[in-house]
């Protein structure tokens, strides 16, 4: 039988519960770390032994998200949450929906996806080369960002196969012309990717900005430094400090 959460909302799991304080989390530290554009952006996390999957209430800032007023889709967008319409896209950003849909579809080992704006990812973006491995923070990506074509907003429910087949198996991918995702199998490495991969393209533009000649390591040394980060996985260790951070300073997340 399934338990009841012992804080929150009373119709909530213990495991959607705390899946639901993992991503209002992560709403309000992408909205302390830029990677928010007021109302727009999107971040989404499963629902532990579903196919449905959490989003923000579109209208509302990152830092107003809070457990309970995320919304529940489950794969065809239809809106499950107790006192919204039960219809496509109600209370839902329809480019969230389909770039989400369309990763938690394809990708069963994943749980968050994020997705985001950000300045320098967004200069990236449109970079043909795309990320250049100049600085140390940019080793966990070298050989596993993807790239997805720009097709306008995504609003064609039949992008979502080639959003997916763009990704494939990676965890982070620039979507060009438009902005940067990452996803991971928990709520912290999904944040701790974005906030990885949005340093990385904020250095290689201060870098590029200077005129000046640049140097990288070969690509033995990148894969070399690539394969050390196995050792420490995102957002194992960095995510209870920054749970830690956030108690303190924007408590309401855990409404």
């Amino acid at each position: 039988m399934t338990r009841l959460a012992k804080t929150g909302s009373a119709r909530y799991s213990d495991a959607e519960w705390r899946m639901r304080v993992d991503l209002a989390a992560c709403y309000r530290l992408a909205d302390m770390h830029g990677f928010s554009d007021i109302i727009w952006n999107h971040i989404t996390a499963k629902i532990p032994g579903t196919e449905n999957f959490l989003i923000n209430r579109f209208g509302l800032r990152h830092d107003e998200i809070t457990a309970s007023n995320l919304v529940t889709l489950d794969p065809k967008g239809t809106v499950l949450d107790p006192g919204s319409v039960s219809t496509e896209h109600d209370d839902v950003n329809v480019t969230g929906y389909v770039i989400h849909s369309a990763i938690h579809a394809a990708r069963p080992d994943v749980y968050c996806v994020m997705h985001s704006h950000a300045e320098y990812g967004l200069a990236v973006s449109a970079l043909r080369d795309g990320l250049i491995p100049m600085v140390q923070d940019a080793m966990p990506f070298y050989g596993q960002v993807a790239y997805h074509e720009y097709e306008g907003m995504s609003t064609d429910t039949a992008e979502r196969q080639r959003l997916a087949a763009s990704l494939g198996d990676m965890n982070a991918m620039i979507l060009r012309n438009h902005g940067i995702l990452t996803c991971g199998a928990t709520v912290g490495e999904a944040f701790m990717l974005m906030y990885y991969l949005e340093r990385s393209c904020r250095v290689q533009m201060q870098v590029l900005s200077t005129g000046r000649e640049f140097t990288t390591p070969s690509a033995d040394i990148c894969r070399a430094a690539a394969a050390q980060y196995e050792r420490f996985p995102h957002g194992k260790f960095e995510w209870p400090a920054l749970l830690r951070l956030l108690d303190e300073r924007s408590p309401g997340y855990r409404d």
